[in-house]
């Protein structure tokens, strides 16, 4: 009886493997094998075909995420880009539209100082003709009336004060030049700032980091320049004889934006005319700069 062959010696059991020619039969190649070597073989081929398409599969798998991904970033940095450009564009507008409307407010303001002197030249005449006229008794109910009239329309004014107070309170203005005030800040004329008189070109410094809001000529105050700064408030400064800075440049405290100068119809000499606003109301300067 034949014994029965293990596995290992069926894996080992070696073959021979004969190509013979078809017309004579002669031997042309012949190849030893066992089942064991023909299966080592057949795995590492396996092997490296399973790693070969990995590898392809994988590089294949990675350029089209990394394509979905940069394409979904590009998506996602256009759309920041778009809201940030609505934004921005939505700031521009809001800012032109104060700054127009802060500009009829400075043109109405220079025609209402010019209105202001000529009504304060009337006033002085019929107030001397009516000096001529009437009595002492007369002068004090006239005296008394006016008083009222002024409190009355300028109550405004004082709340407006004690607010623009209350919140600039921690804000250090630099002084926008070194002179003498010739002219107070004066509502009930329509005088919206004081009047500086100082050396003869002397430059003239922006009171508080800002933006340049308004930087031109008028008929009325000559060359203007206007900053906006932080808490709402803005500073003005007309009749110079030229401006060192123009619309949109930033300013810091401190730095030149002007010279002094005598430009205009509304002066009467060389001087700087400097306005303080808050939240769209002029407030006196005296009380937050030291000249």
């Amino acid at each position: 009886m034949q014994q029965k062959k293990t596995l290992s010696q069926r894996l080992t059991q070696p073959y021979r493997l004969v190509v013979r020619s078809e017309e004579d039969f002669a031997v042309r190649k012949q190849f030893r094998f066992n089942y064991a070597k023909v299966i080592v073989f057949s795995g590492l081929l396996v092997a490296i075909l399973f790693a070969a398409s990995f590898y392809v599969s994988k590089a294949w798998l990675l350029y089209w995420f990394e394509s979905g991904g940069e394409e979904a970033r590009m998506r996602r940095q256009m759309i920041q880009l778009s809201l940030a450009t609505d934004s921005l564009a939505e700031q521009v507008s809001q800012r032109d539209q104060f700054i127009l409307s802060f500009q009829k407010v400075v043109s109405s303001g220079d025609e209402l100082e010019a209105e202001a002197h000529q009504l304060e030249k009337e006033e002085v005449d019929i107030e001397r003709e009516s000096v001529a006229e009437s009595t002492l008794d007369d002068l004090s109910d006239i005296d008394t009336k006016w008083r009222k009239d002024f409190e009355s329309k300028h109550s405004s004014d004082v709340i407006m004060s004690e607010e623009a107070s209350t919140s600039l309170e921690n804000v250090f203005l630099f002084s926008p030049i070194n002179g003498i005030v010739s002219s107070d800040y004066d509502t009930k004329i329509g005088h919206y700032g004081v009047d500086v008189v100082a050396k003869k070109n002397e430059p003239v410094h922006g009171v508080a980091d800002g933006t340049v809001i308004i930087a031109s000529w008028t008929e009325d105050t000559g060359y203007t320049i206007a900053i906006q700064h932080a808490n709402n408030l803005i500073s003005i400064y007309k009749h110079n004889s030229s401006l060192s800075k123009k619309v949109g440049d930033f300013v810091k405290a401190g730095e030149v934006v002007s010279i002094i100068g005598n430009t205009g119809e509304l002066t009467t000499g060389p001087h700087l005319h400097f306005e303080l606003w808050y939240d769209g109301k002029p407030i006196d300067p005296k009380n937050y700069v030291k000249f």
